[in-house]
Parts: structure tokens; sequence; C-alpha cells
């Protein structure tokens, strides 16, 4: 019966055509991810050369004056990179993954980003996570949407129902039959992903796995109990397909347009019209108010007293910091506005599977929201620490030779916090435990 049941379903067309084209565009967002992961790597390795090069050539030119010579330098931070973003892009193509700062004022330097075709970002990304948030989907629906619903029409399921002990096994054994295709390409993609990406078995890995699985599970029950509904195959087909569309469509844009207007940044304009104000207006003003503004900031820094001459390098980068420290404010409310977008988001995700699995596919690949505000916060006190280093050299008028520039080399950021597994499956137990329930209950029923 077993392999009567798998025949019949491979002669299909949706077996032979919907599965080859999620398989090849499964390969090719494997592709892609593999071209995404060596283009960022090729450009954490050209960043280091780059600011060597760099601060060479301008030690050339400034190496009478460490004020001046500071004031062009930059220096880069770089957001670590986990292979799983190959299979789960995320942000990471719109947020940079490198931030190159001088020690001049931060808030006009640290939101930005490389220049993209809007059109490109508009379409997106074809990575993995995407094939299995959307395409999947459809391949569940289009092999299971005419489980019972065609043996019916065919008029040969009073037939079957008569001469089987239990009938309802029979729609669970084409269900079943179903998950085994669905799930040897989802497992065919991955070991592909071993082949074409630099992966691991890890714990994050693990959980990517396990999210994919929990998410496909929980399409084939949402299947099941729309066959469990003992519907024709035409009213199984436009609701599943309305339940793609509100889940994977509709919802997220609902959710994504009410955490827009419930928590609006207009700090982003306001931070930087701040700090660029806070930084001019001072070339008009007295020198000491700032300077004293300056050393209520950095008290130690008070010994260098108040230089009198119409320009100093004291001066000038106590007001550039004084630049920062005015919209500081702004810049609080933005990141704690953005911060409370993440969080709504993650508790609206909870109910929603669609925004539950792209969450936490996110959130594995260290390319989210999340990862972005750390990896902000981390540029905000890497560019602190690079400031401490240089100011005494330059309020002490030390010379080029001095200066430990190895202190000064490009540093890497690795977030290594692990999610909780029980956080990450609760949400789809509940789901797939509901909907399985339900529809073994309603097709024994039926039989």
């Amino acid at each position: 019966m077993w392999k009567l049941c798998i025949k019949n379903f491979v002669r299909t067309s949706v077996a032979q055509v919907g599965i080859s084209a999620v398989l090849i565009a499964g390969i090719i967002s494997l592709l892609i991810g593999r071209q995404h992961l060596v283009k960022q790597q090729e450009a954490v390795k050209q960043t280091t050369i780059a600011q060597n090069e760099h601060i060479k050539r301008n030690k050339e030119f400034f190496s009478s004056e460490l004020g001046l010579l500071f004031y062009y330098l930059k220096f880069s931070l770089v957001n670590e990179l986990d292979p799983i973003n190959g299979l789960s892009i995320g942000q990471r193509d719109v947020n940079p993954s490198i931030q190159s700062v001088t020690i001049r004022n931060l808030e006009n330097q640290r939101y930005d980003t490389d220049l993209y075709n809007p059109a490109v970002l508009h379409a997106g990304n074809l990575d993995l996570s995407f094939v299995l948030l959307y395409l999947f989907p459809l391949l569940i629906i289009a092999s299971c949407y005419t489980v019972l619903s065609a043996d019916k029409e065919a008029g040969t399921w009073n037939m079957t129902r008569v001469q089987a002990r239990k009938p309802a096994a029979l729609i669970w054994k084409s269900l079943v039959i179903r998950m085994g295709f669905v799930f040897s390409v989802f497992f065919l993609l991955i070991g592909l992903a071993f082949v074409l990406l630099p992966l691991s078995i890890n714990y994050r890995f693990l959980l990517f796995v396990g999210t994919g699985m929990a998410y496909l599970l929980f399409w084939f029950g949402l299947c099941a109990f729309i066959i469990s509904l003992n519907k024709n195959s035409s009213t199984n087909a436009i609701l599943l397909l309305g339940c793609w569309i509100l889940l994977a469509i509709i919802l997220p844009a609902g959710v994504n347009n009410y955490l827009t207007n419930r928590y609006p940044v207009p700090e982003a304009l306001s931070t930087m019209v701040e700090q660029r104000e806070a930084y001019h207006e001072k070339w008009d003003m007295e020198k000491t108010p700032t300077l004293k503004a300056f050393y209520k900031v950095y008290p130690d820094y008070e010994k260098y007293g108040y230089p009198q001459e119409s320009f100093s390098w004291l001066w000038y980068y106590a007001m550039q910091h004084m630049g920062d420290e005015e919209s500081k404010v702004h810049t609080e409310s933005f990141m704690s506005k953005l911060a409370k977008r993440e969080a709504v988001a993650r508790s609206i995700s909870f109910f929603i599977p669609t925004l539950h699995t792209q969450h936490q596919f996110n959130t594995l690949a260290k390319a989210g929201l999340e990862n972005h505000l750390l990896f902000l916060k981390e540029t905000a006190n890497f560019h602190e620490s690079v400031r401490k280093k240089v100011y005494p050299l330059i309020f002490e008028n030390k010379q080029v030779d001095e200066v430990d520039w190895q202190a000064l080399a490009v540093r890497k950021v690795e977030q290594n916090n692990q999610p909780d597994w029980l956080h990450v499956f609760l949400p789809f137990l509940v789901f797939i435990l509901m909907l399985f329930g339900v529809s073994l209950k309603r097709m024994h029923s039926m039989a």
C-alpha cells in the first residue's frame, strides 16, 4: 500500500514540477548566500589592508602635527559574521558590518552605510530563509490540498472507506508520504549548504535546522486541519492560499506598519541636527565654557588647562565631543524606540508562525535589528576607547613615533549570546499540537 501511494504521488505534476522548482530555488539561494559571505569576508580583509595604508599615507603628510593627523584618520570596527548568515541574510545587506570612524563627533558617522540599488533592496535577497518561509509552504499546499477531496470527487472514497479497516489511516499515510518528500528536499538543501558554505554543526546551526523543521510541520498541520473540514479541492486550495497570503504577507505588513506608527523615530533626524548645531555654534562662543563642560565629562583632562590661543586642538576636540554630548538625549530616545520595536515585534511573532520563524532565522544568523543595535552600541564604545587612547597624545603634543599604532588596529566584535531553545520552539509546539490534535479527532469522526 505504501509503494502504491508513493508511486501515485511521484507521478503527479506537483511532485515533479513543484519539488524541482523549490529545489532549484534552494540551490540558487545557497549560491546567493555564498556570494554574500564571500563579499563580506573580502570586505573585512580589505578593511585591514586599507586602514594600514590609510594610516601610512596620512603619516607622510601630517606627521608634524598629531591633532591634524588624527583629524583625518579612520579606525574600523567589524561586526563578526556567522556562516549561518549565508542561509539567512536578514538585514546584513542594508546595515553595515563594518564601521570606520574618526575621533571627531560620532553621531554623523555611526549611521553611515554603503550605497545600494533601491530596486534590489525592494526585491530583497533570495536566501534559504526566503525559500523556507515562502516557497516551501506553497509546495506543501500544492501537494496536500487534494488529499481526501480528490478521492471523493473521483467517487473512489466510499469504496476505500468500506474496504479499509481504518480509513483515516489512509489520509495520514498520504500526508506522511508528502512530509517525507518535502523534508527530503529540505535536508538535501541543508546538505548542499555544507558543501557550498563554511558551516559547522553547532548550537546555532541545530536551532536553525530545528526551526525550519518546526515551521514545515506547522504548515502540514494546517493542511491536515483544512483537509479535516471535508471540503472539495477548490475550497481547500482557496482556504490554504488564503492562510498563506494572510500569514506570509498581510500580517507581517500590518505588524510592520503598526510598529512604524507606534514607535516613530523623528530622533534620527533631530539627533543629526542637534549634533551639528551643538558643534557649529561653538565656533562663535567663548572657549572656556566648552572646555569646562568637557572637563565635567572627563575630569582627568582638566590638567591640560584652558589654552588662550585662537585655536587649539584641545578646544577643537572638546567642541567636537560636546556636540555628541548635547545630542545624547535624542540618541538615547532613538535607540530606545528601536529596541522597543524589536521587543514588541518579538512578542507579537509568538502568535504568527511566519514572523516567529523569520525572527528566529535572523537572530540565529546574527542578521536582525537586535544584532545591529548591539553593533551600534559597540561602535560608540569603540569610538570612546579610541578617543581615550588618542586624546592625551594630542593634548600633550606627542610625536607620531610615540603612538602605539597596534592598539588602534581593526577590532572585531563577536556577539556570542545563545538563544534559548524553549523560547524558539514553544510557539511552534503549541500550534503543531493544536492543529494535529484537532485534525486527528475530526478525521477519525469522518471515518
